[in-house]
């Protein structure tokens, strides 16, 4: 993997991270059709570094309030736990299917397949959160309902062409969550979990070799991860104060026909 192929990899995670479209699909389907090379998970998680620093530098004041709350009573107590809470089922899942995560499910196909999936869901959520949601729920008032459905719909986000963001806002739009809530809710709760992935894959005996290996690789691809992660943090959340998911769904969909043409002129 040349350096440029690493800032590439860097940009299409930073960007896709955070944007309801899945990093993890994104990468796969690069790799697939630029014929870059594969490297399992290792490469992938490396770059979760980058967005992961994206993610705690912008949200550190919230970091550091809700870590404060979790062993001092205040009034973000509750939202504290509740993001503990749900942090469960995706670490039950990446226990349970992270074998899977690395082979089964890292096939184009699958993934143009779930893009459409969870683009379908996106839609149905906003016409609903439209039609049936007349008191939206704000970030500090979330309940154990919302949160525990949010916990699961990230673990469905170990599936590539899923994305963490959009399975969680859309679970969020279902339970009457305030848009704007839903999606910082759903960044604050990836951080626990990309912090445990990051961690693990870390301390993995054939991380440090291939690190060394193509250092100037991972370094290039992480700086790059890191400054598209925090542009798309910033747009996203802009971005969601005034519109819908809706264009994000129409995008999955239509990258999702566009693959499953070209895998089957192949």
């Amino acid at each position: 993997m040349t350096i440029l192929q690493a800032i590439f990899l860097g940009l299409v995670q930073g960007f896709t991270e955070f944007i309801p479209v899945s990093s993890s699909g994104h990468l796969i389907l690069a790799r697939h059709f630029i014929h870059m090379p594969v490297t399992g998970l290792t490469f992938d998680v490396a770059l979760n570094i980058g967005t992961l620093a994206a993610l705690v530098i912008y949200f550190h004041k919230d970091i550091w309030i809700l870590s404060k709350a979790i062993f001092t009573k205040q009034k973000e107590s509750k939202l504290a736990w509740l993001l503990v809470v749900a942090t469960i089922p995706a670490v039950i899942a990446g226990v349970l299917l992270e074998k899977s995560a690395e082979t089964a499910f890292r096939s184009p196909r699958l993934v143009a397949i779930n893009l459409i999936i969870v683009a379908i869901i996106m839609l149905c959520a906003e016409r609903y959160y439209h039609l049936r949601v007349k008191k939206p729920t704000k970030l500090d008032d979330v309940s154990n309902k919302q949160a525990i459905g949010m916990g699961i719909a990230q673990a469905a986000a170990l599936i590539p062409g899923v994305s963490r963001s959009g399975s969680t806002i859309s679970v969020g739009l279902f339970l009457g969550m305030d848009r704007v809530a839903a999606m910082r809710f759903s960044f604050l709760l990836g951080i626990p979990i990309m912090f445990g992935g990051i961690g693990k894959k870390l301390l993995e005996p054939g991380f440090a070799a291939q690190f060394h290996s193509e250092q100037a690789q991972y370094i290039a691809g992480i700086l790059a991860a890191f400054v598209s992660g925090m542009i798309a943090i910033r747009f996203l959340l802009s971005y969601l104060s005034k519109h819908s998911l809706s264009i994000f769904a129409y995008y999955r969909i239509a990258l999702s026909v566009v693959v499953l043409i070209a895998l089957a002129l192949q």
